[in-house]
């Protein structure tokens, strides 16, 4: 998160500070994997998540960043009618063990402090789902198109 506000009102930040606080992180190097958000924001309107993810994809298109692979989260709540899942016909889609479930889990409650009856928790997915890119014309053509996958 660097120093970008993580709070629940939010609003949409300056895409050059977003990408500024990307760099300050990352070291300077090439990565085999970026996994980020989804431009949508994983669910209905967290802007964060999506600032975030739209300032990876043009730092990656950019040469700015460097992966051999980015994977962005891939979850819908149906605009808010459903809590989020995970969509199953996304490049990547993988059933947890009840193992990985747990200790997932045990993240949100015990490491992150999340209540177990909070929203966080309630959340936690049972299995995972990512949309994937090899090169960052593609990525960033499906940046363009609103995050859809022709």
């Amino acid at each position: 998160m660097g120093d970008l506000d993580d709070g629940p009102v939010q609003k949409h930040l300056d895409e050059k500070k977003v990408e500024r606080a990307i760099l300050q992180l990352l070291p300077p190097t090439h990565f085999d994997l970026i996994i980020s958000h989804n431009p949508s924001g994983e669910y209905t309107r967290h802007f964060r998540h999506e600032d975030v993810s739209k300032a990876v994809i043009k730092l990656w298109h950019a040469g700015k960043i460097s992966t051999s692979e980015l994977w962005t989260f891939a979850y819908e709540d149906g605009g808010k009618k459903f809590y989020p899942k995970p969509v199953e016909n996304a490049a990547i889609y993988n059933i947890l063990t009840k193992q990985i479930w747990l200790k997932k889990y045990s993240i949100m409650t015990s490491t992150y402090g999340f209540e177990k009856n909070s929203w966080e928790a309630e959340t936690t997915p049972r299995a995972e789902s990512f949309w994937q890119f090899t090169n960052s014309y593609d990525a960033k053509n499906w940046l363009n198109h609103g995050g859809v996958l022709a």
